[in-house]
């Protein structure tokens, strides 16, 4: 069948993403709720440090699902907090003798730099929790009201989680018979964790809301109707998704390490005090494995990208490989990976350095530029198979293999004289769509060696066209394209691009 004639896939999932619910364990297509804008929240660094590539891959993921929705059309609203005081903060901004705003604005710098050159796009609004603090005492109180939050002596304030018959829906901890036995009634020998971060054990514990302050906390705390101290880790989630995204709002993303207890955490607060669903989708991202294990400063493997850098890796190679696993299984990271996605990204350079050659002017690096435009049903004719992968439950290696087969298919038709101009022009404009939605941009191709008598004519219809002998020029050109190369003119010179199935020097 002529690829012309194939069949729009992107219809067949009615154009939109679909993507797995953790809460509900099936697959939903994303719309908003509203009708208008699709509003997510996703949970960002605790900035303490430099992120590392686990934490990008959750980030590249979620800025590759923020893509494909922009690229179907579709409004976004995504806000990404910053956890800028806690445990972590604290005690590494004191070791460094800094305050804890010129610790973490240092590394929310470092965040930014590593996150452009992984060309991820900005969130529309990204908090940091101190700035938030009054929102955060108004959540506090609210709960305490409603009863499900009481203070202690000590000036702390704790969730009560047997108040919220709800608790631990998303994670399933009731299928886990794990049993809860604190309450206010016990709040002097109940069972209550005050860290920022723990796991569920035998029991779990009422959750640090409001945290008196510490000897150890140094200048960090603020004044609260509880006394002075500084709000729980949980409970920034909480109080700014409400202030930017609303209530209620449509998909809550984070890695998988999440889903217990920062996140169950956050549903209890949130559908406590307002009663209404906190998010209406929850989209989790699988952890990233390096050399077959976890990352580790103490193994030498927990890379950012930096350290990749200083490899003589690009950040396009980093973003390459940390998109190429599905987001719901876990992805083994090697440097060997990387040196795949350079092939695999040179490869994908050449051929589209071909399509703009033969198609002309008119074809712009669609990619940089992308999610301001949209594709229309019935739209795709060569790379569709690969937007409909990304609507599949945001199957990105799939999405990569119908690239390379859509290629394979596109060259092969091109060697065979089979596809118009226009036709090559689509298809160009479609891989640069594709590209957008995965966020990738090509390397310049490596120049290629053409053999010695096809340099000769070209360096001969060079010399026509400086002494404007166009129709001479133009012979040349043809002749050039007989045996398989086009000229690429520039105003101080021309590069020669082989054809698909041209033998070159290589």
């Amino acid at each position: 069948m002529p690829m012309t004639e194939m069949s729009d896939p992107s219809a067949r999932s009615g154009g939109r993403l679909h993507l797995y619910d953790t809460q509900t364990r099936s697959i939903k297509a994303l719309e908003p709720m509203d009708g208008k804008t699709y509003r997510f929240y996703c949970c960002g660094p605790t900035v303490y440090g430099p992120a590392h590539i686990g934490n990008f891959r959750t980030f590249l993921l979620q800025d590759v699902m923020r893509r494909v929705l922009e690229l179907g059309g579709m409004k976004t609203r995504h806000v990404r907090n910053i956890t800028d005081v806690d445990d972590k903060t604290i005690r590494d901004s004191q070791q460094a003798g800094k305050t804890l705003k010129e610790f973490t604005d240092y590394w929310y710098e470092r965040l930014k730099k590593d996150a452009g050159s992984l060309n991820c796009l900005d969130p529309h609004m990204e908090p940091g929790a101190v700035a938030h603090i009054p929102e955060q005492i108004d959540l506090i109180r609210s709960l305490i009201e409603k009863g499900h939050a009481y203070s202690t002596e000590d000036g702390s304030v704790y969730y009560d989680v047997s108040s919220w018959a709800d608790y631990g829906k998303l994670s399933r901890l009731k299928d886990r018979q794990i049993t809860t036995d604190s309450s206010p009634s016990t709040a002097q020998g109940g069972n209550r964790s005050d860290s920022d971060e723990y796991e569920a054990r035998d029991s779990l514990a009422d959750f640090a809301l409001w945290k008196a302050r510490k000897p150890e906390d140094g200048d960090n705390w603020w004044d609260s109707p509880w006394g002075q101290g500084r709000p729980g880790w949980h409970t920034e989630c909480s109080a700014m998704s409400a202030k930017y995204l609303g209530k209620s709002f449509d998909l809550h993303s984070g890695g998988v390490d999440l889903i217990f207890p920062h996140h169950e955490n956050e549903i209890a607060q949130s559908e406590s005090c307002h009663c209404v669903t906190f998010a209406g989708h929850w989209f989790h991202i699988e952890h990233l494995m390096v050399d077959g294990g976890k990352m580790s400063k103490s193994l030498g493997n927990l890379y950012t990208v930096e350290d990749l850098e200083k490899r003589g890796f690009t950040p396009m190679e980093v973003r390459y490989v940390l998109i190429s696993g599905h987001y719901r299984q876990q992805l083994n990271f090697t440097l060997d990976s990387l040196k795949a996605a350079r092939q695999a990204l040179a490869k994908i350079s050449r051929f589209n350095q071909v399509l703009k050659a033969v198609a002309g002017a008119g074809v712009p690096d669609a990619w940089k530029t992308v999610v301001k435009k949209r594709i229309e049903p019935g739209g795709w004719h060569f790379f569709g198979a690969a937007w409909d992968s990304l609507l599949d439950d945001l199957n990105t290696p799939r999405a990569l293999g119908d690239v390379f087969s859509a290629i394979r298919k596109v060259e092969k038709s091109m060697a065979a004289g089979e596809l118009s101009q226009e036709q090559i022009l689509a298809a160009a404009t479609e891989l640069g769509h594709v590209l957008g939605a995965l966020g990738l941009v090509l390397p310049e191709p490596e120049p290629v060696n053409a053999p010695e008598d096809i340099r000769q004519l070209a360096d001969r219809r060079w010399e026509l066209r400086v002494a404007k002998d166009w129709e001479q020029s133009d012979k040349l050109r043809d002749e050039l394209k007989e045996k398989g190369w086009h000229v690429m003119d520039g105003r101080e010179g021309y590069q020669l691009v082989p054809l698909p199935g041209t033998v070159t020097g290589e």
